[in-house]
């Protein structure tokens, strides 16, 4: 049987492994899910993406599952309680985050139908498909990831910096950025 080949990023523990060929990459138009990745990305900001992924279950518990009604509401109260929850990361700035941009992501919502529309005019409403030999090719920003940092800070979105969207981008299918020779990269070059 033929080993399958996979982005060198991914290789070693098994949860980084499965979100590799499950997720990563494919997109994303669901509202909720949207919000949980730009969330679960600005957390990530100074530390590394696994560590956020063995969080994960306790990001989406700590946060009534990413529902942006319900996380809106949160009092200040609720915030510093989240502050002693060692499921999460638990950085002041970035708990106070998640309020702030569940506000905002209910006024794009709002504005423009949903959060989805919003967010994928940043590429055309379609995936861009790279197609890089190896991941040393691969960019951490992109012009579009700039626009979308820019669009997102301008509304007053926190850790929404060009790399955390570039990032979000590659998570939510935006950008297929799987290396050619990787078997996911065919497969998501189909996908719209």
């Amino acid at each position: 049987m033929k080993k399958k080949i996979r982005c060198s990023w991914c290789q070693g523990e098994d949860i980084y492994i499965d979100y590799h060929d499950k997720e990563w990459g494919v997109p994303i138009h669901d509202d909720r899910e949207l919000f949980e990745m730009l969330m679960l990305e600005g957390a990530q900001a100074g530390l590394s993406w696994i560590t956020i992924l063995k969080k994960r279950d306790g990001y989406r518990k700590a946060f009534d599952n990413f529902d942006a009604k319900k996380v809106a509401k949160y009092t200040d109260k609720e915030l510093e309680e989240l502050r002693e929850n060692p499921a999460i990361i638990r950085n002041k700035l970035k708990i106070a985050s998640v309020r702030t941009n569940a506000k905002l992501f209910l006024e794009v919502q709002k504005e423009f139908g949903s959060f989805d529309k919003y967010i994928w005019q940043f590429v055309c409403g379609k995936p861009i498909k790279n197609k890089f030999e190896k991941m040393s090719d691969v960019p951490v920003t992109s012009t579009e990831s700039d626009a979308m940092a820019k669009g997102l800070k301008d509304r007053g979105f926190k850790f929404v910096g060009t790399t955390i969207c570039y990032a979000f981008m590659q998570a939510c299918g935006m950008v297929n950025d799987h290396i050619v020779s990787c078997h996911k990269w065919k497969v998501v070059d189909k996908m719209k």
